[in-house]
């Protein structure tokens, strides 16, 4: 492996981003006016508790030094620390790090867990540097963020072009600057890591586990089955990949996929694997794949389709494209991959949407048990933690699904209500300092 990007990652690199923060506000507020939200509790999530971002030189392999910047917001701790994702992308800023880091919180929130929200990352194109340089840059801007993690503060988890060996780096690196006695006791201090570094069986494919569970689950509401359903997956990187396994293993057909580099579609059916393979040979690239024809990168989101998993970057799903959709049923496999104004489009024309923050939370649910494992210091088998994520999955979609039938309300907005509720009684229980 050259490089983070290629084998598992591949995302539209020219996404954009902008609009993404008053995305999640306006979701924010919907929800927030639903429930009649305490004014001063409002106030409060309106807004991110710190803003970290550093600016630090690394030596290239040429002998040149490069300045990066890299960016960590940290949204809300009333539940519990700090959790979320680390990126390395072009399009990563401040304001991308702060919208993702308050949906992180209700995401948290909603699944359960005694975690905050937080996001981050660093705004470079992983694909030009080779993988000394990308192991420099990533334990250098660990070293700038000093106590900024920790364990039982800030959890930083692999997302957009970084995986578990850039997880494996910033635990070597942040345990290296802990005293002696301390070092063993700091290993959690991010989650996704490699099974012989302390990772979790089973937590690479738990967000697209995740995605292919809500599907199901959905599937079984309706009294439909998943056999021969159409579905296309956009980005083709861990979360497609996983998501789409697990739907073909139900006899799903792949039609149509899209990544970084182009599009490609076979109404008979893809198979995953092939195509997966394929990438792997061609540096994560899927164009060309030999089963499939090529297809305008335009033309994607109006694939015949049932099913459609947007699993790349946020705002791909515009107004723009959203009246193109042929499929009923979209799942967001990537963290704010419908704009608000998309959104309306497609509630109005009868499609469903399972939302980011219940979706794909299989992810963090994933980094939960790895968390656990490592502060107890258990070893946990692959079945052992697919059948809990299967159960905290379920707990969930039901949870959801049934707010969303008794107030007759999308799944999106009911997903908010439930999260921001759960955070809004921590507050009202503990109580504002001083």
């Amino acid at each position: 492996m050259t490089t983070i990007t290629a084998k598992l990652n591949n995302e539209v690199k020219k996404a954009p981003v902008k609009g993404m923060m008053e995305n999640v506000m306006q979701q924010f507020n919907s929800a927030a006016d639903h429930i009649n939200l305490h004014p001063n509790i409002r106030k409060i999530l309106s807004i991110t508790n710190n803003e970290i971002v550093v600016h630090f030189p690394v030596k290239m392999d040429s002998g040149e030094v490069e300045i990066f910047t890299g960016y960590r917001v940290q949204h809300n701790n009333a539940l519990g620390p700090y959790k979320g994702g680390l990126r390395y992308h072009p399009t990563v800023d401040i304001d991308a790090a702060r919208a993702l880091a308050m949906w992180m919180t209700w995401k948290t929130s909603l699944a359960g867990l005694p975690y905050g929200g937080g996001k981050g990352g660093i705004q470079l194109d992983p694909s030009i540097y080779s993988e000394g340089e990308l192991e420099r840059i990533t334990r250098r801007f660990t070293f700038a963020l000093a106590d900024n993690i920790g364990p039982e503060h800030d959890i930083p988890a692999p997302d957009v072009n970084t995986n578990s060996q850039t997880m494996a780096w910033i635990a070597d690196t942040y345990m290296s600057t802990r005293p002696p006695a301390e070092r063993t006791a700091n290993q959690h201090v991010v989650t996704g890591k490699p099974d012989g570094s302390g990772g979790l069986e089973g937590r690479d494919r738990a967000t697209g586990y995740g995605v292919f569970l809500n599907i199901k689950f959905w599937a079984k509401r309706n009294n439909e089955t998943l056999l021969d359903k159409k579905f296309i997956v956009q980005g083709f990187g861990n979360v497609g990949y996983w998501a789409s396994h697990f739907l073909e293993k139900e006899g799903a057909k792949l039609v149509a996929v899209q990544d970084a580099f182009g599009s490609v579609e076979n109404k008979n059916g893809i198979s995953v694997e092939d195509l997966f393979n394929y990438s792997i040979a061609n540096n994560g690239s899927i164009v060309s794949f030999p089963e499939a024809t090529g297809m305008s990168n335009e033309n994607f989101y109006g694939t015949e389709c049932d099913i459609c998993i947007p699993a790349a970057l946020g705002n791909q799903i515009t107004e723009s494209n959203a009246h193109t959709i042929k499929a009923k049923l979209i799942a967001e496999g990537a963290n704010g991959p419908t704009s608000v104004e998309g959104e309306k489009v497609l509630l109005e024309r009868g499609i469903t949407i399972i939302p980011d923050i219940l979706c794909n939370s299989g992810g963090v649910v994933g980094s939960y048990f790895e968390w656990l494992q490592n502060r107890n210091g258990e070893l946990w088998q692959l079945d052992e933690v697919m059948a809990k994520l299967d159960k905290k999955m379920l707990e969930s979609f039901n949870k959801v699904y049934e707010y969303s039938e008794r107030e007759a309300m999308d799944l999106r907005t009911a997903a908010f209500c439930i999260a921001i509720k759960r955070i809004e009684k921590a507050y009202i229980q503990r109580g504002i300092f001083p």
